[in-house]
């Protein structure tokens, strides 16, 4: 493992461990013991993106994964908010951008397959087709993060 691999590493599980937290870039370089320059340029190498991108693509993804297992007393407000999305009209702009679908729809298209699921329909609806392509969307954006840079 590069120094580099070593210190994304580092910064990430810091990140995960403070998913809920607004983290800026100076305590995550002071927590792993580096500059802020060589922060960047790491994840930059790595990931070809920043700290804070890289953040952000990972909350987005832990809230769909939380979105996915929606319970009926849930919010949206409130999963989006226990990932640090506080600011929710550009939440949901941003979450659109990246899976191509708002929050809620993505609670409609989950609920609409396991209601089928239920009914041991073996017909495919039109929602399900909708999901295994937003599946294969969610794979693409986890395997290429750098998808989902937007103005930080």
């Amino acid at each position: 493992m590069t120094n580099r691999q070593h210190i994304v590493q580092r910064a990430s599980e810091f990140l995960h461990d403070h998913i809920a937290e607004s983290v800026r870039v100076g305590d995550i370089s002071r927590v792993v013991g580096v500059s802020e320059r060589t922060l960047r340029n790491a994840f930059q190498h790595e990931h070809g993106m920043s700290p804070k991108q890289f953040d952000r693509h990972e909350r987005l993804l832990a809230v769909r994964q939380a979105l996915c297992t929606f319970g009926a007393s849930d919010t949206i407000t409130s999963v989006a908010s226990q990932y640090g999305f506080f600011e929710l009209g550009r939440f949901a702009g941003l979450y659109k951008h990246v899976f191509g679908e708002s929050p809620s729809e993505t609670i409609r298209l989950r609920r609409g397959r396991a209601a089928a699921r239920q009914r041991g329909s073996r017909v495919r609806s039109t929602s399900s087709r909708t999901m295994d392509a937003q599946r294969d969307k969610l794979d693409a954006v986890r395997s290429n993060p750098s998808a989902i840079i937007v103005n930080t």
